[in-house]
């Protein structure tokens, strides 16, 4: 079996990203020899997943893939830069080991004079003993060299001291100094990874290999941009994608999946459920217990997941492809990806809930023609001036209806006010409860600004779901009376407003329960 001496390149050239992950193909054309033989193809990420690297050739002559495998190694450090080229922290560095050096030697030579001293004195003191038992005193001298010795003794012991601090002020400094050098001039070793591939041809000749494998740290979501020109919307849709998988992807063929290959498919576990009967209380048949709670109104779709957002795909794989070669740099940043975009004629109008927000809103309404499903994701709002803001756009199956919120108006404002009122009526003893809302509607114009402006209102009634309680709206008392009252309580109107105009619109309705109801 023969190896081959130089390592081949294996360049990265399409790339499916799933939500978590990416799916990488690589291709390039071998030049093989006869018989078997061993190639080193690489550099590749070292985040390459083992078990899913699968390489096949593809050639006319016969060729056979016997073993791929991925081997890693730690490259070494590169080596440190010449004496001229150090830079000013490596002097500073290099200047702060010297003057350790020198105050360490000052400092021993500090230590052997105190010991000196030290012993200076203890021949001083026997001297002077000695003298003394034999009768010769010399008090003058001996006082004098007492106070040498001790003067000496106290001054190297003041010049140590400083010498010892400044050591420690020192070793603080350069070790900073030496962390920051780390930091900032030695690279770390790199893990590097490279194919081995050992092949098997019956004649010589040039093979195509494709080589495939999943790699970590890639994910990619949905992003929009939507540009409202009078009554046309254009929408693009665009792909952020993130990855640093120790690879950059030049010039590649991407293709954008929901798919989520490492979600487990367990079937869900089942729980007993008992449903027991029993008799109802005279107290319980007497009387009904109702409440009132808000309820929001359910629509077709998934139901959202708590936590980091992932890739809304209504429950359906769905793939999203690159109309020309990208590139993503492997830097961990976002990079946009243009997907497709289409222009569309839209309807548009100003609405308001005042029992959620007093503000207008412009609320435009499309129909999808992207040809592909719209996934959930944040959208750039561009109108007139520029940038109006940033919404959110669901999941729109393709041709389905979009709505988007281009931002209040800051020339309208409502107001609202609500009252109620409760009574007991005749010898039925049904309680009645009489609520009165009214909506003061204000535009306030610029001078020399003329045109309506249609606003719709939407005010929310409740809806019984039992018999016992009964709700009616007084059409007459409503000044004017909706337009529209749908099945979920929703009353609307539609209100036109000249310039510097106001109008009030009022709704009531009335909640009738029986005696034996409770809890209103």
């Amino acid at each position: 079996m023969s190896t081959a001496p130089k390592t081949i390149a294996l360049p990265i050239t399409a790339v499916t990203c799933l939500e978590d992950r990416a799916h990488i193909e690589r291709a390039v054309v071998l030049d093989l020899e006869a018989g078997v033989q061993r190639l080193r193809l690489g550099p590749v990420s070292a985040l390459a997943v083992d078990r899913t690297l699968h390489a096949e050739l593809t050639a006319d002559r016969p060729a056979t893939v016997l073993d791929v495998r991925i081997v890693r190694s730690w490259t070494p450090r590169g080596p440190l830069p010449s004496t001229d080229d150090d830079s000013a922290l490596r002097h500073r560095v290099h200047a702060l080991e010297e003057e350790r050096l020198a105050l360490g030697q000052r400092r021993d030579r500090l230590h052997a004079r105190i010991d000196l001293l030290g012993r200076l004195a203890v021949d001083l003191l026997r001297e002077i003993g000695e003298g003394a038992g034999s009768g010769e005193a010399e008090r003058p001298r001996w006082a004098l060299e007492l106070d040498r010795v001790d003067d000496e003794r106290d001054a190297h012991g003041e010049q140590l001291r400083t010498v010892e601090a400044r050591l420690a002020a020192l070793a603080a400094e350069l070790g900073e100094a030496q962390r920051a050098m780390h930091l900032s001039e030695e690279e770390p070793a790199e893990l590097v990874g490279h194919i081995e591939l050992t092949v098997e041809a019956a004649v010589a000749g040039p093979v195509g290999l494709r080589l495939s494998h999943l790699t970590p740290c890639a994910l990619w979501r949905p992003a929009y941009r939507a540009v409202l020109d009078g009554d046309s919307l254009t929408l693009e849709t665009d792909a952020m994608v993130w990855q640093r998988t120790g690879e950059d992807w030049s010039d590649v063929r991407l293709t954008l999946s929901t798919a989520r290959s490492a979600l487990a498919a367990d079937p869900p576990r089942l729980g007993e459920d008992r449903l027991t009967l029993k008799d109802r209380s005279a107290a319980e048949r007497r009387t009904v217990d109702v409440e009132l709670r808000e309820e929001e109104i359910g629509d077709l779709g998934p139901a959202p997941v708590l936590g980091l957002p992932g890739v809304d795909d209504g429950g359906e794989v769905r793939v999203l492809r690159s109309s020309a070669p990208v590139s993503v740099p492997g830097d961990g940043r976002a990079h946009r990806v243009p997907l497709s975009a289409f222009t569309t004629a839209v309807r548009s109008e100003y609405a308001c809930s005042p029992e959620a927000s007093p503000l207008v809103t412009q609320v435009v309404r499309f129909d999808n023609l992207s040809g592909h499903a719209l996934l959930a994701g944040p959208v750039d709002l561009v109108r007139g001036s520029g940038f109006s803001g940033r919404g959110t756009l669901d999941f729109t199956a393709p041709g389905a209806p979009v709505e988007l919120a281009f931002g209040s108006c800051d020339d309208s404002r409502v107001v609202r006010h609500a009252e109620e009122s409760r009574d007991s009526a005749g010898i039925t003893q049904r309680t009645v409860v009489t609520r009165t809302v009214r909506l003061h509607l204000s535009r306030f114009s610029a001078p020399g600004e003329h045109g309506e402006r249609v606003v719709v209102l939407r005010e929310r009634i409740p809806v019984s779901e039992v018999s016992a309680v009964e709700i009616r709206l007084h059409k007459d008392s409503c000044s004017p009376a909706p337009d529209v009252v749908d099945a979920e309580g929703i009353a609307r109107w539609s209100v036109t407003l000249p310039p510097g105009c106001r109008r009030t619109v009022t709704l009531v309705y009335e909640l009738s329960a029986s005696a034996k109801v409770t809890g209103l």
